[in-house]
């Protein structure tokens, strides 16, 4: 696992030991980037389950402005931390450890973001929550951009958002969502 462009091009990447993660394959992370190659710039990042950050990582390579990543996990934050130190991008993240939920609750009170990247465990069936609870939370801008993958062949829908894409990966799907402003919202 390496970041693929940008500033921290080639870096290798680690990742959790064991079946607790999945993390998403080079071919995955390609496209996902290739779909929104042209919105990372500048932008600010929110990635839930972040497992080794890579999603995160590779937006911050490619010019985001900063990152905040969320894992429950002590030993996802460890290797993130591990990551952004390797990558030379460590000033530019901040890592929460806990549950999205608690996590969710503390971003209310501040800026907002860009883009989201949600990979939740599969078989926890999170996606449509955490999809919630950020729109609910007011944590996207108006035109944020959320990119999830799931196992699921159907993407989640929710009033405020627009289905961009949503292509197959083997078992993996990628879903790419465009947040439908607020009407009667000034923009």
């Amino acid at each position: 696992m390496r970041i693929i462009t940008g500033r921290a091009k080639g870096t290798r990447l680690e990742t959790l030991k064991g079946l607790a993660t999945r993390p998403t394959s080079e071919k995955v992370k390609e496209a996902v980037f290739s779909m929104i190659q042209f919105e990372t710039e500048g932008r600010r990042v929110l990635e839930l389950f972040a497992g080794s950050g890579q999603l995160s990582l590779e937006a911050l390579s490619r010019g985001a402005r900063e990152a905040v990543l969320v894992d429950s996990s002590r030993q996802a934050a460890e290797i993130i931390r591990k990551n952004a130190l390797r990558t030379k991008l460590f000033n530019q993240l901040k890592i929460l450890t806990e549950d999205y939920k608690t996590a969710i609750k503390k971003l209310e009170r501040g800026d907002r973001f860009d883009i989201m990247f949600c990979d939740a465990p599969y078989a926890a069936k999170l996606t449509g929550d955490a999809i919630s609870r950020v729109i609910d939370a007011n944590l996207l801008s108006d035109y944020g951009v959320i990119v999830c993958e799931s196992d699921e062949p159907k993407p989640y829908e929710h009033p405020r958002l627009s289905v961009r894409r949503h292509n197959r990966y083997g078992r993996t799907y990628i879903t790419v969502y465009d947040m439908i402003p607020e009407t009667g919202k000034n923009v």
